[in-house]
């Protein structure tokens, strides 16, 4: 069956969608198929065109129930599933569906502290830090406050996905033809890890080689990317 990987998290504002889109266009990158799937109701639907992977809109209950349903019929499919914040009860459903748990947090001793009651809720999860600093002075500060505030969790802390402009793009309805190469290789990196604690092998495809890969090529993918 199809794994199932939940973003989650009770803080707003960490960069879960952002994270949920960087990681599918990185395991499309690297030849792995996947769906990502919004559960936000504050949120639209993205247009698939141009990305490299599906879109599944599972904004209600009933949606998201069919919609994992059909992501676990799907050999060789990766499920993403984008949980919103400030939404425990969800968060709660989706940990105990999810075959990997991620918790984004940012540079501030607020995230900090919340991902660390998220860690306490969530046992099996890990926490990725998101937006982390590039500038050399900011990066230590993080890390310093990281290893202050998080230093029992660090064998649960995975490598940060630094802060780039260009992220921004992932979430506009329809993305460039072609990313900023900074952007494609932040994907690529973000996806290996997610690959290597799901135990999967994949491999660094050339963007020319996944173009030229059918993202789909049977009815169930389509028929979750639309919600059913």
């Amino acid at each position: 069956m199809a794994d199932i990987i939940c973003i989650i998290g009770n803080k707003g504002g960490t960069g879960k969608t952002t994270l949920s889109h960087m990681l599918c266009q990185g395991l499309g990158l690297l030849g792995q198929r996947s769906v990502c799937v919004l559960t936000d109701t504050w949120r639209e639907p993205l247009d698939p065109v141009g990305r490299r992977y599906l879109i599944a809109d599972a904004r209600s209950r009933e949606a998201l129930a069919k919609v994992v349903d059909t992501i676990r019929t799907l050999p060789g499919w990766l499920g993403v599933i984008d949980g919103g914040g400030n939404r425990t009860d969800m968060d709660r459903r989706l940990y105990g569906l999810a075959d990997l748990v991620l918790l984004p947090f940012r540079d501030s001793h607020e995230d900090m502290r919340t991902v660390i009651r998220d860690l306490e809720m969530f046992p099996r999860a890990y926490a990725i830090p998101a937006q982390w600093p590039t500038n050399a002075w900011q990066r230590e500060a993080a890390e310093r406050a990281m290893a202050e505030l998080l230093g029992p969790y660090r064998d649960r802390i995975l490598d940060p996905v630094f802060a780039l402009s260009a992220s921004k793009l992932m979430l506009q309805k329809q993305i460039p033809a072609v990313l900023p190469t900074p952007l494609a290789n932040a994907c690529r990196a973000f996806a290996h890890q997610v690959a290597d604690l799901l135990q999967l092998r994949v491999g660094d495809a050339s963007d020319a080689f996944a173009a030229s890969r059918p993202i789909a090529t049977t009815t169930p993918p389509s028929y979750a990317a639309q919600g059913h």
